[in-house]
């Protein structure tokens, strides 16, 4: 199919991007990197009347360091981000994460701030910005609110956006000597979307897990974490009875969705799997203390 007519504009500055929101609404669609909305324009589930391509505002690009947070820009690319030596010292996990986004023509032009903003529950960014407690930055033409990744997803591609208002960019806190990360999934094939995936990040103290975080993608409606697992973890060393009472743990709390091609039943197992790999790749690093 092909898409609809629609009215394109490229503006320069972010003024400009919350005027044409506040005038046309609904109607008004955001182009970042179009790997999502392209596709939809196509399909005709989206038929705006106007298109904002944010591609000319470099307020929207960049990685920096700002005192103890990792930003990156809305419009900073997964190549960039995988390419990125800041990255790779200050959010490893992103690093990890980036190989499993889709292909590499896809990680050319799609966005970071694309993906949080879509939402999608099978996607790596959401659920890395879970792992690593990130803040959303969201602006409007009232002001700027920050959102912590645990409020910023609602429900399926849904999230706390209010009307007028983009992201950003995206804060990570920086990572801590003490801090390990593990990033995996499981698709039917290399760059399709992940069956059950999992981005992990705890601090080893002594070999003891502490501040666990676990975020899956591809088991719900929206990206999301397992506080009951983790805490099963908290002040434990990895042995093979802590990883059954993790792994039960997560059966009773998880209740992943099932798709075309894999049963609810099967995610469970699955999500086992991915547990077992990451938390045995969290402990792999002596831990320096």
């Amino acid at each position: 199919m092909k898409a609809p007519a629609f009215s394109y504009t490229r503006p320069a500055q972010l003024a400009e991007v919350f005027s044409l929101l506040a005038q046309h609404g609904d109607e008004a669609r955001l182009l970042a990197g179009g790997q999502t909305l392209m596709a939809t324009l196509n399909m005709r589930l989206s038929e705006p009347a106007l298109l904002i391509d944010l591609q000319s505002l470099s307020e929207l690009k960049g990685i920096s360091v700002n005192g103890n947070t990792l930003r990156i820009g809305a419009m900073v690319t997964h190549s960039e981000i995988e390419a990125s030596a800041l990255v790779a010292q200050h959010a490893p996990l992103l690093t990890q994460a980036v190989p499993h986004i889709a292909h590499r023509a896809i990680r050319n032009l799609g966005t970071l701030g694309g993906s949080i903003a879509y939402g999608d529950p099978a996607a790596e960014w959401p659920a890395c910005l879970l792992a690593l407690d990130g803040m959303v930055l969201a602006r409007s033409q009232s002001g700027e609110r920050r959102i912590a990744a645990q409020d910023f997803f609602t429900g399926l591609y849904g999230t706390a956006l209010e009307a007028g208002e983009i992201i950003t960019a995206c804060e990570f806190p920086l990572a801590a000597p003490t801090q390990r990360f593990a990033f995996d999934e499981l698709a039917r094939r290399h760059g399709d979307y992940a069956v059950v995936g999992l981005a992990a990040s705890a601090h080893l103290r002594n070999g003891a897990f502490d501040q666990v975080r676990l975020a899956w993608l591809g088991v719900g409606h929206m990206p999301l974490r397992t506080p009951a697992t983790e805490q099963i973890l908290q002040g434990q060393t990895l042995s093979d009875a802590v990883l059954a009472q993790a792994q039960a743990a997560l059966r009773d709390e998880l209740e992943p969705d099932a798709d075309l091609t894999h049963s609810s039943a099967t995610k469970h197992h699955l999500a086992g799997v991915m547990l077992k790999r990451c938390l045995h790749a969290l402990v792999a690093k002596k831990d320096p203390q």
